[in-house]
């Protein structure tokens, strides 16, 4: 029977560590993907704001230039989240690959740990037969 990695107990930690990064890194995706939407929604209003009515005094003109500018200043508001959005993608991002990395470390360890612990159980096994046969060609068994 093989014997078990060493280091079972700790690769499993790093497997729940990566689902977690990837948890993380799918929000700050969903989140950034929100925020772009919610820019692009705005831009279009800022642009079919000028043709949606005629302009006929000056109250309506005054009206329009400022919800021109509310939505301006939204526009910058937006695309500053978008910004802090996408620093969050890549914050998460870089702790997914920390966390793949330290993973993939312990994954190799363990296959190599598999080979090993696989060719030491086939080389006792063929020790034992080789034994057996040779315990039967002394004993005076030919076969």
């Amino acid at each position: 029977m093989a014997r078990r990695f060493p280091l079972a107990g700790l690769l499993r930690l790093r497997h729940a560590e990566q689902d977690r990064a990837a948890a993380s890194l799918a929000t700050a995706n969903d989140r950034a993907r929100e925020a772009a939407d919610a820019r692009i929604a705005a831009r279009r209003t800022l642009q079919d704001s000028g043709s949606a009515m005629p302009i006929e005094d000056a109250a309506t003109l005054s009206a329009v230039a400022a919800a021109r500018a509310a939505t301006r200043g939204m526009l910058r508001e937006l695309d500053a989240v978008v910004e802090h959005r996408h620093a969050d993608v890549d914050r998460a991002q870089g702790e997914y690959n920390t966390a793949r990395r330290s993973a993939l470390g312990l994954e190799k360890l363990e296959e190599q740990h598999t080979v090993r612990t696989t060719a030491e159980a086939l080389r006792t096994e063929q020790n034992a037969l080789d034994e057996i046969a040779a315990r039967s060609r002394t004993e005076g068994g030919t076969r």
